[in-house]
């Protein structure tokens, strides 16, 4: 694809990764004109997928209070033909899981060991 100029182009996009096998986002959000789309996924490896088919090199984490519930949010971004592009993961963690918040690249967990 050589440009998101139109939302049929960006929702191509997204209908192009579903194709090939990734999961579908559990949320897009497409901004008016075309110029931001945010996908949200499940988990992890979701996560890693869709950084990956769509070549996100950039990464923040932020880690909240959400009521008494500590959650981390993962995203990605690129930036194709003017179109910013972010993959969004909100997960909750335990005060067990803050340690990992510390690491890099924290080692992937399993769903039946969470």
């Amino acid at each position: 694809m050589t440009e998101l100029a139109t939302r049929a182009q960006a929702f191509g996009l997204i209908a192009a990764g579903v194709a090939t096998g990734l999961s579908a986002p559990w949320r897009l959000y497409l901004a008016r004109g075309s110029r931001y789309l945010s996908l949200s996924v499940g988990d992890r490896a979701e996560w890693h997928a869709w950084r990956t088919h769509l070549g996100c090199p950039e990464l923040s984490v932020r880690v909240y209070d959400a009521g008494g519930e500590i959650r981390r949010s993962s995203v990605a971004e690129v930036v194709l033909d003017g179109c910013r592009i972010s993959v969004e993961l909100v997960e909750q963690v335990s005060t067990a899981d803050l340690d990992q918040l510390l690491v890099v690249n924290p080692t992937p967990v399993e769903p039946e060991e969470q």
